[in-house]
C-alpha cells in the first residue's frame, strides 16, 4: 500500500492533530491504531465531500492512497488543468469569501509583478479602478451564476468573470475569477470614437461662420482639420487627396502635405491604367495596399523614399468623388488595421465634403432667390428708364450739350443700379468650384457679355434679364424695333436677339438696321411661328444671319447662338425654355 500525504499550512486549532483520510478503504490497521492515539481522524469517500470538508475545517494533513484508480485519476486530471491554467492567457484566481487570494495561475501573477497567495485580490492588482458595470462583483455574484466587469489598472484594461462555488448548504465557499487582457480592444475602440467625434468637426460650421467666410476660407478650415486628424489620430505625416471632376474624370489636387511638387502637380485620371495607384483607386472605389513601392508596377512615386503607400476611395452614396493617399518610408508600413482606420475616415471625410457642399449650396440657392427677386421686380423699370432716356438723349444731342449730358448721366445710373444688384449677387453667392464633384461649376463664358433682347413680350424679357443675368451677363431690354435701333445706335453690345414680329418693324428691317448700327455684334432672330409671310429669315441669311432661335427654343440652343456656335452642334438636353 502506497501513501501520499498533504501537509497542511494551517496548523488544526484543537492540540490534536487532525487527518483527513480521502478513499482509504484498505489502510492497515496498524496505521489507524497509530493515528487513532496520536490524531483526530476524518474520512471521507468522494472527492466533493473532501474538498468540502477542507475549505470549510482545518486540517494538518490530507491522506490519500496512490493505488486508488480514483485518486490516481484525479490527480492527473488536476495536473493537467494547473498545467493549462498556468499557459493560458487569460488570468486566473481562486479567491477566498474574504477576498483573498488561495490560488492564481502564471498569468495573475505576471500581471501582479509578485507571488499573490494570501494577498487581496484587489491589492495584488495594485488598486484597479472598475468601469462597471458591476461595480461591487463578488458581493454582487453570489445570488447570480457570474458577473462580468472591467477593470482598468494604468494602461491595461481586464475583462473580469466573477462565479461563486457554493457548498451543499447553498454558502459561498470561494469565487473563481478569469481576467481577459482587452487592452488592444479598448483601445481601438477609442480610436473609433475619437475618428467619429472628431469627424464632425471636418465640416462643422455654425450659421455665423457660414455667414462670415467665402467657400475658399470654409474649404481652408476643412483642409486645416484634415491635416490635424490625420496627424493626431491616424498618425500620417504623407497625405494626398484628389477629387474627382466627372466631366474630364481627372483627379484634380484638393490638399497635399510630404508629396513632391512633380507628384503634387501631377496631371492624373481615374482610369486603371497608366495613373498609378491613385488612378485606380479612383476608377474601381477599391482600397490599395503598396507593401512595396519598388516591386509594385501601378505605384508612381508621390514621397521621396517612400517604401510603401495605402490609398483609399471617398465615396459618398454609390459614387467615387475622389482619393485619400498615404506614403510610408517603411516596407509595409501600413497593415490591415490602418487600412481599417484609413477607410473609416475615408467615409466620414466624404460625408463632410458633401455637407459642406450641401451648406454652400443652401447659401448660394438663398441668396440667389433674393437676388432673383430683387432683379425681377427692377429689371424692367430700370429698362424702361434706360429706353426712355435714350430716346429723348436721341432728340437733344447735338442740340442741347447740358441736357444731353444730363440724359448720359441718367442712364449712367440707371445701369449702375443694375450693376450694383448683380455684384451684391456675386458677393453673396459666389460662382465657385463643387467640392464633392468639381466638374459641375456653371461657365464662366457669358460673363460680361452685354446683351440686348427686343420683344415686345414681357415674359421674354423678364426670362431674358432672369437666365442670362444669373450667367453674369449684362442685360438690356427694348419692347418694340425703334426703342431697339435707338438704343443700338447710343450703346454698345456683343450681342443682340431681336423677335421677326415686333409691332413697328419686320424682323429684316430691324435686322437690317442693327447690322448697320453695331457691325461688330451678333444679331440672331427669334421666331415663334411656322410661317413667315415677310420672309424675314430667307432674306436675312442672304445677308449674313447665321442664328435663329425658334421659340419655344432650349436654354443650351440660346447660348450656343450667343457663344457663336453652331446649332446643330449643341445636344439635345431638355431645358426650360425662355417663353412659357
Amino acid at each position: 500500500m502506497k501513501f501520499f500525504t498533504i501537509f497542511s499550512g494551517t496548523p488544526a486549532l484543537s492540540e490534536r492533530k487532525r487527518i483527513l483520510f480521502f478513499d482509504v478503504p484498505d489502510a492497515p490497521d496498524h496505521l489507524l491504531d497509530h493515528c487513532d492515539a496520536d490524531w483526530e481522524l476524518t474520512r471521507v469517500s468522494t472527492l466533493r465531500e473532501a474538498l468540502q470538508r477542507v475549505q470549510s475545517e482545518p486540517f494538518d494533513a490530507i491522506v490519500a492512497s496512490t493505488s486508488s484508480p480514483k485518486v490516481v485519476q484525479r490527480l492527473n486530471s488536476l495536473l493537467q488543468a494547473d498545467a493549462i491554467l498556468d499557459v493560458m492567457g487569460e488570468g486566473v484566481a481562486v479567491v477566498t469569501s474574504d477576498l483573498r487570494i488561495r490560488w492564481a495561475n502564471a498569468t495573475f501573477e505576471k500581471w501582479a509583478e509578485r507571488p499573490v497567495e494570501d494577498l487581496n485580490f484587489f491589492d495584488a492588482l495594485s488598486s484597479p479602478t472598475n468601469l462597471g458595470p458591476e461595480f461591487s462583483p463578488f458581493y454582487r455574484a453570489p445570488p447570480v451564476k457570474a458577473v462580468h466587469t472591467r477593470l482598468q489598472r494604468g494602461a491595461q484594461f481586464l475583462e473580469m468573470r466573477v462565479a461563486p462555488m457554493f457548498d451543499s448548504a447553498g454558502k459561498v465557499l470561494q469565487f473563481i475569477t478569469m481576467l481577459r487582457d482587452v487592452t488592444a480592444e479598448v483601445l481601438q475602440q477609442q480610436k473609433f470614437d475619437a475618428l467619429h467625434k472628431a469627424a464632425n468637426e471636418l465640416a462643422s460650421l455654425t450659421p455665423d461662420q457660414l455667414s462670415e467666410m467665402d467657400i475658399e476660407e470654409r474649404i481652408e478650415i476643412l483642409k486645416q482639420n484634415i491635416r490635424r486628424l490625420t496627424h493626431d489620430l491616424l498618425h500620417y505625416d504623407v497625405i494626398e487627396i484628389r477629387l474627382i471632376d466627372h466631366t474630364s474624370g481627372r483627379l484634380e489636387p484638393l490638399l497635399s502635405d510630404g508629396m513632391t511638387s512633380d507628384a503634387a502637380n501631377r496631371i492624373l485620371y481615374a482610369r486603371e491604367q497608366g495613373n498609378g495607384v491613385t488612378g485606380y483607386v479612383g476608377a474601381t472605389g477599391k482600397s490599395y495596399l503598396c507593401g512595396d513601392t519598388a516591386n509594385d508596377p501601378l505605384y508612381i512615386e508621390g514621397a521621396k523614399g517612400a517604401r510603401s503607400s495605402l490609398t483609399v476611395a471617398l465615396i459618398w452614396g454609390d459614387r467615387i468623388i475622389g482619393t485619400l493617399n498615404v506614403e510610408s518610408p517603411q516596407v509595409d508600413g501600413f497593415g490591415p488595421q490602418d487600412l481599417q482606420f484609413t477607410e473609416i475616415f475615408c467615409r466620414e471625410l466624404a460625408a463632410a465634403l458633401h455637407t459642406l457642399e450641401l451648406l454652400l449650396m443652401e447659401k448660394r440657392t438663398t441668396a440667389e432667390q433674393s437676388i432673383e427677386a430683387v432683379s425681377r421686380e427692377v429689371a424692367l423699370p430700370v429698362d424702361d428708364i434706360l429706353a426712355n432716356a435714350t430716346a429723348i438723349l436721341d432728340r437733344w444731342i447735338g442740340h442741347e450739350p447740358e441736357m444731353a449730358e444730363k440724359l448720359k448721366s441718367i442712364l449712367s445710373s440707371a445701369r449702375l443700379i443694375k450693376q450694383s444688384i448683380q455684384k451684391v449677387g456675386e458677393n453673396m453667392a459666389p460662382t465657385a468650384k463643387s467640392i464633392s464633384n468639381p466638374g459641375m461649376e456653371p461657365s464662366t463664358k457669358m460673363r460680361g457679355m452685354r446683351v440686348l433682347v427686343i420683344d415686345n413680350d414681357e415674359r421674354v424679357r423678364r426670362s431674358a434679364h432672369s437666365l442670362l443675368g444669373r450667367l453674369g451677363c449684362v442685360v438690356e431690354t427694348a419692347r418694340d424695333g425703334k426703342e431697339a435701333l435707338t438704343m443700338a445706335r447710343l450703346s454698345t453690345y456683343d450681342a443682340m436677339l431681336a423677335d421677326i414680329r415686333l409691332p413697328d418693324l419686320s424682323g429684316y428691317d430691324v435686322y437690317r438696321a442693327l447690322r448697320e448700327s453695331q457691325t461688330q455684334a451678333r444679331v440672331i432672330l427669334m421666331t415663334g411661328y411656322g410661317y413667315d409671310p415677310s420672309h424675314s429669315i430667307v432674306k436675312a441669311r442672304q445677308e449674313g444671319l447665321h442664328h435663329v432661335l425658334y421659340k419655344p427654343f432650349r436654354v443650351e440652343q440660346m447660348l450656343a447662338a450667343l457663344e457663336g456656335q453652331d446649332n446643330d452642334g449643341v445636344a439635345p438636353v431638355p431645358l426650360a425654355s425662355l417663353k412659357a
